[in-house]
């Protein structure tokens, strides 16, 4: 058998029907990594620990000279050729990993990870990150600095847009799907930030985080597991200080967590200068110091700092960093490039280009892009768009902006490529012969309302108003937390003009993240939440708002009323004193309502779904079992539709205090009008308990009660009791996933 046929089947994780053939693949590939390393120098093992970005202080001989194990932002086959080159003429000819962003997209733009989380949906996870993968490995990037798995509770950090929201289980199930897509269109997946990024203080990139430990494993760790078991080749340690010590040197994450406990082998890259970044931590004296704390608490490479590649070799011939652990940092990097058979692929053709997205991908981006899409509210039936209606204003800036509708983090996107709202609803609206006008109204930050006069006459002269408003990409993303989310500039006065006309308002959303909308949530009749929705977002908006596709997405973070209700989650601790009107010293705000505007996994439809006879199978569970619960759902409305169906569980008399609603399952279900379908949703026994402090589960005998419907707000279906406890050690695997039958 070729060993670059050995290293293929690795690389897609094949599994074996023999596992003598499983074993001698993975026994040739460590036979072939010492033997690799046996031949090193501490030189050339430190080079493999060396991550640069293209331009300075990339110096191209550095390659021919072993000094680089890895590139970034070379997104070009012409200069992916040339590296490659250069490892021809080193010593040992070791190839290089080339990464990027690869976010959600290279050269087509699909949603960003928190719209792509709105649409309950893995497959569509799954298709959006293998799309990518395959425009850009087919340039010869082979490696992305994606998923992000940070959950996030609190929507004025600005990085809650690059990952799948606040719910563990979700984070979970469509990290792995990204994972698995990228693996399958050609590039390496790095799972980052590891760990409890998402959280820092008052919602401020980079600031400090304080997690209990129990909480790190039964929140924020769950969704980098999912990306280790799913097959992730790297992970990315933080930038932020966990509990006062920084990810970029704690031992505790990432040595007994991630390989002790869960097993992983493969490498950790430090972010951006992370590890320069200890002595601005505290942590460390100088750059040597540095280098130190963060490789012996387990950071394979240094991202763009060259402190490994400037310190490492006098800290071990000083004796401050055994040679063996620079030989175990080099030996992952080393597997990881032989699983992805970088040994035994041919040089890239430098005159490969990126194409302009092809019709397929237009095709899939759309597709994903209308998934995502969440109708907030919908009174009196503004959307979709009626029969009669003869003329549409669009109003806002965001209509027409397709450098913004691409958001953060857009790879090699290109702002022609993008259909925008105005594009995609003038396009449709021609088809049924209506005549749609636009008006700006202000600039693109609303800070100059001159062109509010013209805004106004064209929504006189309509029949109905489409408003696009909301975030442009400049306030999303990383080092764009806010502390206000209100609409940002003078949009309420924009929408406050528009609504004194009379006319019937469609408010379309674009951004990162919830907008605290405030008077205007109810004075505005419908409401639209688009994400910022790539290359296709036009299109797919308008296939909404006209009632082509029946809008199915779901809210995966609460929607707050007010800034000051952050952070803000479903899934909290119950309450001493819970919530009771009119009652003063009780769970509640003296200036605001207590619940959310819209709840998390909330979203509409142009049908109205129907929830009957839930059920729960069996009232006795015990280890091996599943917790079944079943419905009835119908689709009582004239149009086919999609509802996605959620299972959550209470445990309400616990050693410690419980969540009140937990999401543990959910399916996607298809209904045409007047059809009815029984939706089982089923969960393993053993995903139904906690994490105490040293990561061991368990899952205690006693009540389990179900709540089964179309958000966090579902109706209790029934009640089972566990039997037995059950106790699970950090270091073993649970149960399989949760799993559905729909008949």
């Amino acid at each position: 058998m070729r060993l670059s046929y050995v290293l293929g089947l690795l690389s897609a994780l094949a599994v074996s029907s023999l596992p003598f053939q499983r074993v001698t693949a993975q026994e040739a590939i460590e036979r072939r990594v010492n033997e690799l390393v046996g031949q090193m120098t501490l030189e050339e093992k430190v080079g493999q620990l060396n991550l640069v970005s293209h331009g300075p202080p990339l110096r191209w001989e550095d390659i021919s000279e072993g000094k680089a194990g890895a590139v970034l932002n070379f997104n070009n086959a012409a200069d992916v050729a040339r590296a490659q080159a250069l490892v021809q003429q080193s010593r040992l000819k070791i190839p290089l990993l080339f990464g990027l962003d690869v976010l959600h997209g290279f050269r087509t733009q699909f949603p960003l990870p928190l719209g792509e989380a709105a649409a309950f949906n893995p497959r569509i996870s799954f298709l959006a990150s293998e799309w990518a993968a395959k425009e850009a490995s087919h340039v010869g990037v082979n490696w992305t600095f994606a998923p992000m798995a940070d959950l996030s509770r609190d929507s004025r950090w600005g990085r809650i847009v690059e990952g799948f929201g606040e719910d563990p289980y979700l984070g979970s199930v469509l990290t792995a799907a990204r994972v698995d897509g990228f693996r399958k269109g050609g590039l390496a997946a790095t799972t980052k930030h590891f760990a409890g990024y998402g959280a820092p203080q008052g919602g401020r990139d980079y600031d400090t985080t304080y997690i209990p430990r129990a909480e790190m494993h039964d929140t924020y760790l769950p969704p980098f597991r999912a990306a280790v078991d799913a097959g992730s080749a790297s992970f990315m340690a933080a930038f932020n200080a966990l509990n006062g010590e920084p990810s970029t040197a704690n031992a505790w994450l990432l040595t007994d967590v991630l390989r002790k406990q869960w097993g992983f082998d493969g490498f950790v890259t430090s972010d951006w200068v992370g590890v320069g970044e200890l002595i601005l931590h505290g942590v460390a004296a100088d750059g040597a110091e540095a280098a130190r704390k963060a490789i012996l608490a387990g950071v394979d490479m240094d991202m763009m700092g060259l402190l490994y590649i400037n310190h490492l070799p006098d800290e071990v011939r000083a004796g401050r960093v055994p040679e063996s652990v620079v030989d175990e940092s080099v030996r992952r990097i080393l597997r990881t490039k032989m699983r992805l058979g970088l040994f035994d692929q041919p040089t890239i053709d430098p005159k490969r280009t990126e194409a302009a997205p092809s019709t397929e991908a237009r095709q899939i981006a759309r597709e994903v892009a209308r998934e995502t899409l969440v109708l907030l509210q919908n009174k009196n039936d503004v959307l979709p768009v009626k029969s009669g209606t003869r003329s549409i204003a669009v109003i806002g800036p965001l209509a027409d902006a397709p450098h913004d509708q691409m958001g953060p983090h857009a790879a090699r996107g290109h702002k022609e490529d993008s259909v925008t709202y105005l594009q995609g609803i003038r396009q449709r609206a021609q088809s049924a012969g209506i005549t749609v006008t636009h008006a700006p109204a202000c600039d693109l930050m609303c800070r100059s309302t001159e062109q509010l006069p013209a805004a106004v006459e064209a929504a006189k002269q309509a029949d109905l108003v489409i408003a696009v408003f909301g975030e442009p990409q400049e306030l999303s993303g990383e080092a764009a937390s806010r502390a206000h989310l209100e609409l940002s500039g003078k949009q309420n006065e924009v929408l406050e003009a528009l609504i004194a006309t009379g006319k019937p308002i469609a408010l379309v959303l674009m951004g990162g993240r919830p907008q605290v909308l405030g008077p205007l949530a109810e004075r505005v009749p419908s409401i639209l939440m688009t994400w910022y929705p790539g290359t296709e977002g036009g299109n797919a908006v308008a296939d909404v708002l006209f009632g082509d596709f029946n809008p199915s997405g779901k809210l995966p973070v609460t929607w707050p009323r007010a800034t000051g209700q952050l952070p803000m989650y479903y899934n909290r601790l119950p309450s001493s004193r819970p919530t009771i009107p009119n009652n003063r010293f009780t769970l509640h705000y003296i200036d605001e309502e207590i619940t959310p505007l819209y709840p998390f996994g909330w979203g509409l439809s142009y049908t109205q779904f129907a929830y009957s006879d839930a059920a729960v199978a069996q009232q006795k569970l015990d280890a091996g079992q599943m917790l079944d619960v079943s419905v009835t759902l119908t689709n009582k409305g004239s149009k086919a539709g999609q509802e996605v169906v959620q299972l959550y569980t209470r445990d309400p008399v616990a050693s410690r205090s419980r969540p009140v609603r937990e999401l543990k399952a959910f399916e996607k279900v298809s209904l045409n009008p007047g059809e009815t379908k029984r939706v089982t949703l089923r969960v393993p026994v053993e995903s139904l308990g906690f994490h105490l402090d040293d990561g061991s589960y368990v899952v205690e005998a006693g009540t389990i009660q179900a709540f089964i419907g179309g958000s966090s707000l579902a109706d209790q279906a029934g009640e089972a009791e566990i039997v037995n406890t059950i106790r699970i050690p950090p270091d073993e695997r649970r149960a399989a996933a949760a799993t559905s039958v729909i008949e």
